[in-house]
């Protein structure tokens, strides 16, 4: 129920102080523990964090890398991705997502999103294959798979590679298999706004390939199954071990805090929908499409982004009343000025740019608290009732 609204409070995008202090202890300790042994790149922290995401993904083998970017890369390094190749992802997206192509030569080419979900078209995916496609990269955007099924049948049809971009959406699931055991490969980030966010920079690729998990291994160390001995031009892509030390404790709370953030992002649905700013068109909250019942699909929430009327104004009317917010993605990447050469304008992909007006998310991370997820809706409800606007207002063709 409302609980009244609150002068003065702040609700941050993130709030990383309040997950950290009920840690703080173990972390520190496990911490500790590297600085003793005085280890510090791969090693027994990485391998033991390897293994313990390997079982929580449900694949074979996971290999720590250094960043969710790195993970895409040296993905498609081990794949041979190179110049004259084609690579279908999205065109709404972090901007690693088509980055890492490109610089292989590679060429993205993009498939507009789903309207509902903002993740990639299966059927845009499907017309945008030709002879040269090399792979597919659909991203799990905010914490939901992409609708994977017809983008596997596309692919083993014509016998295409598919890397999950799941940087966003550890933990969630697609009929009952978890992120990054879909495809051949699922790449994920441990960036600290992550719902697994370690100290700095982390990553991981998970596969169920024994071939391809060696030639990751050999990769993220320029090349080398043993020291000095270079059989490949990889990189230096490995990941530490005080960030794998920080992940390994938090990995132990990541299903509880997920489960916080679907309490969360159900309660800005409730509410959203009883203040009638979902009927007035006003908003549209994020559509879990996977979420169906058993559990064998559902949404881990790295963000709750509403579509939105009015975007800049309500922006500036959040920032005053205390809220964060954040635009995830302003700019469409086949509109990037790096990626002029693509040949895309304006028009081009015209369901990912409408997103990129109307895409806002607000705060959903698993410390909130119910005062807090208050002052959200009633900072939302006091901007559109503030407007005067009654009549419905289609957010979303």
């Amino acid at each position: 129920m409302p609980t009244g609204r609150i002068d003065n409070m702040q609700v941050p995008l993130l709030d990383l102080k309040a997950q950290f202090a009920p840690l703080r202890g173990e972390i520190q300790a496990a911490i500790e523990d590297v600085l003793e042994a005085q280890s510090f790149i791969l090693g027994p922290k990485v391998e033991a964090l390897e293994r313990a995401i390997a079982a929580y993904s449900g694949t074979e083998h996971a290999i720590g890398v250094s960043s969710g970017t790195d993970a895409l890369l040296v993905a498609l390094m081990a794949l041979g991705i190179g110049p004259g190749d084609e690579v279908v992802t999205t065109p709404f997206s972090f901007f690693a997502t088509a980055g890492v192509i490109a610089r292989l030569g590679a060429r993205p080419v993009f498939a507009d999103i789903d309207p509902a979900t903002f993740n990639i078209d299966p059927a845009q995916v499907q017309g945008s294959i030709t002879g040269k496609t090399k792979a597919i990269i659909p991203v799990h955007l905010f914490g939901q798979c992409a609708d994977m099924d017809p983008i596997l049948a596309a692919a083993r049809k014509r016998g295409i590679p598919v890397v999950e971009d799941a940087a966003q959406s550890i933990g969630a699931e697609y009929g009952g298999r978890r992120a990054g055991s879909l495809a051949t490969m699922g790449a994920f980030s441990f960036f600290p706004s992550k719902n697994l966010g370690c100290f700095g920079d982390g990553g991981m690729v998970t596969t169920h390939d024994a071939g391809l998990a060696e030639k990751i291994r050999a990769l993220r160390h320029h090349g080398a199954k043993k020291a000095y001995d270079h059989r490949l031009v990889g990189g230096n892509f490995r990941l530490d071990a005080l960030q794998a030390a920080v992940l390994s404790v938090k990995l132990r709370y990541l299903d509880r805090w997920s489960d916080a953030r679907r309490e969360n992002a159900r309660y800005y649905d409730r509410r959203l929908q009883e203040e009638g700013l979902v009927e007035n068109g006003h908003v549209r909250t994020p559509s879990a499409a996977y979420a169906g019942s058993g559990d064998e699909n559902f949404h881990v929430y790295n963000q709750y982004t509403l579509r939105v009327e009015g975007r800049e104004a309500l922006r500036a009317h959040l920032a005053a009343s205390g809220v964060g917010c954040s635009i995830y993605y302003p700019i469409p990447l086949h509109l990037q000025a790096c990626f002029v050469g693509l040949g895309h304008r304006a028009g081009s992909f015209p369901v990912s740019e409408r997103a990129a007006e109307e895409a806002l998310s607000i705060p959903v991370y698993p410390e909130l608290t119910v005062e807090q997820r208050e002052h959200v809706v009633e900072t939302l409800v006091s901007f559109y009732r503030g407007r005067g606007r009654t009549g419905k207002t289609e957010v979303v063709r």
